[in-house]
């Protein structure tokens, strides 16, 4: 299974009205696990970015100035993204905005790219109704580490978002970079015979066994006497 986790900076909010695309940054995961080919680009929007997206992303008009344009690097990200199911936060942003870039260069929509779009941001919300869903607020919920993100960076939030989704779906607790070996072997477990051993049975003494007792007690009053424990070892 391959997925890939998109995300894009851009000049404003409006494709429609001329808002460029900036920065793409894609992380790329194989069943599951990290495969560390990841893709990164910054791009001329051939436009002046708006004072409100500087101060979320950081890159400047000047900065910008001598990246390449989007249609030289289409070949390479369509061919990455070819066939993947893409998980991208807030996904109608992103792909109206990509939509637009691959329109003026005469290529397919985004859609018939890639095999499937998934948005992060609908499936936490079904998760977590009623509360924040932002990138930053999921970090701080599944206890992701996003120290680094003092601004928007589309390849640092496509590496966030990986975790993130890795944890909403409860797959394991953190994500590693493939490594070229034992990936593929399975554990072994040994099988113990434990009959095979005499256990030490250590009993309490009387002051432990006091204590327990009144730990007992104190446990039976706060619950009002609905304990059932001591039923049980009668």
């Amino acid at each position: 299974m391959r997925q890939v986790f998109l995300d894009t900076e851009t000049t404003g909010l409006s494709p429609e009205s001329g808002d460029r695309i900036i920065e793409i940054g894609c992380v790329e995961m194989l069943n599951r696990r990290l495969s560390g080919r990841n893709l990164h680009f910054y791009l001329n929007p051939q436009r002046r970015n708006s004072e409100d997206a500087v101060k979320i992303h950081g890159l400047t008009d000047e900065f910008l100035a001598d990246k390449p344009l989007f249609d030289s690097i289409a070949d390479e990200l369509l061919e990455y993204l070819a066939g993947a199911e893409v998980i991208i936060h807030n996904a109608g942003f992103d792909v109206g905005f990509l939509n637009e870039e691959l329109k003026r260069v005469g290529r397919s929509r985004f859609g018939e790219i890639v095999t499937q779009v998934t948005d992060s941001l609908t499936m936490a919300r079904e998760m977590f109704p009623g509360k924040s869903n932002s990138l930053d607020a999921l970090c701080k919920r599944l206890e992701v580490d996003n120290t680094n993100r003092a601004l928007h960076g589309a390849l640092l939030d496509a590496g966030l978002l990986a975790e993130v989704y890795i944890r909403m779906t409860r797959g394991q607790n953190s994500l590693v970079i493939d490594g070229s070996e034992g990936s593929t072997r399975e554990a072994e477990l040994a099988i113990v015979d434990f009959s095979a051993f005499d256990l030490l049975v250590i009993a309490a003494n009387e002051a432990e066994a006091s204590a327990h007792d009144m730990l007992l007690a104190e446990l039976d009053k706060a619950c009002g006497g609905r304990t059932i424990w001591r039923t049980l070892v009668a």
